[in-house]
């Protein structure tokens, strides 16, 4: 729970704006995170104390502009306000400070390094993911974990979110129609767990093989003599 030494009476979260109105400058700051959200929304499908916001402001100080992570992560609140949805994400208001915050660089530097790295640590947010698909020499993927209150680079492509439950970690694949390195989440033992697509897939998959193996069993029975109609 965060404590705040603030004025008694705070705007709401309907009153302020939702976003620094910043438009992104790269198709990926909305998918990266928008995939990362789609695989969440089926592996926590029953739970609802859980919200992942997308280019979302988050406002820390009535009197300053909100941060707006391209994607955060908040565990110990409501999923949904009411059927508006939220319109931001106010800390005054939720009382839960977001435990990831994912920023993708984009071709435009936005300081995701530097001054979001340290506003994000003085805010007190245990996960800080970098991704910046143009790197080549350094590593792509960068998970910072806030330890006495100072952020360390976890080791690995693939890093385990203890207090999260999760794996993050980046590999090629296909999503939206468009194959590359994406992001994704992982369970303890290193498996990525499948996206929305593969999900489909899958179920079509085994909804084909069953059908199959009926077939199978049908034509079995009718060389036994049995009409498998007359078993129903």
């Amino acid at each position: 729970m965060l404590e705040y030494n603030l004025p008694k009476y705070l705007p709401s979260a309907e009153e302020l704006p939702d976003s620094d109105e910043t438009p992104v400058d790269n198709e990926l700051q909305e998918l990266i995170p928008g995939l990362l959200k789609a695989i969440l929304l089926i592996l926590w499908s029953e739970r609802m104390d859980w919200l992942f916001g997308i280019d979302m402001g988050i406002y820390y100080d009535p009197d300053e502009p909100p941060i707006v992570p391209d994607g955060f992560l908040s565990l110990g609140v409501e999923r949904f306000y009411d059927e508006e949805l939220r319109p931001s994400y106010v800390l005054w208001d939720e009382n839960v400070l977001p435990i990831l915050a994912l920023e993708v660089v984009s071709q435009n530097y936005r300081k995701e390094y530097t001054d979001k790295l340290n506003k994000y640590q003085d805010l007190g947010v245990l996960y800080y993911v970098i991704y910046s698909p143009r790197r080549r020499r350094k590593p792509r993927l960068e998970v910072h974990k806030l330890v006495n209150g100072k952020y360390q680079l976890q080791p690995g492509n693939l890093v385990w979110l203890a207090e999260i439950g999760l794996g993050i970690g980046c590999e090629r694949g296909n999503y939206c129609g468009l194959t590359r390195e994406w992001l994704y989440w992982y369970n303890e033992a290193g498996n990525r767990y499948p996206t929305p697509e593969e999900q489909i897939k899958q179920a079509q998959k085994r909804a084909e093989l069953a059908e199959q193996r009926a077939q199978q069993l049908a034509e079995q029975l009718r060389a036994l003599g049995i009409d498998p109609h007359t078993l129903d």
